[in-house]
């Protein structure tokens, strides 16, 4: 979920994430349109939108009962490895 910015309010599923820029690019969220002269992809050219990086301070995590929430780390007792836990219902997030 996008919590601020043009597209605030917004929900889309994380396509890609570049971990040096801090960036993500989420599904039907930031559009941008781009102008492209015709190739072999696509013949006829033109306007194309699609989705621009987003900044990842800008996002949140949906849990399991669809609200956004903060996540946290902690030691699972069963696996004994680190996992990340929704802070407002306490579940595991895969």
């Amino acid at each position: 979920m996008v919590i601020t910015g043009d597209s605030k309010g917004q929900q889309g599923k994380v396509l890609k994430v570049d971990t040096e820029k801090n960036r993500a690019i989420v599904e039907g969220i930031n559009m941008v349109s781009k102008h492209t002269k015709p190739n072999a992809k696509s013949p006829q050219g033109g306007i194309i939108k699609k989705e621009a990086p987003v900044h990842i301070s800008n996002l949140m995590v949906i849990d399991s009962t669809g609200k956004p929430t903060r996540t946290g780390r902690r030691i699972d007792p069963k696996k004994e490895m680190s996992v990340r836990y929704s802070k407002k219902s306490g579940e595991v997030i895969k």
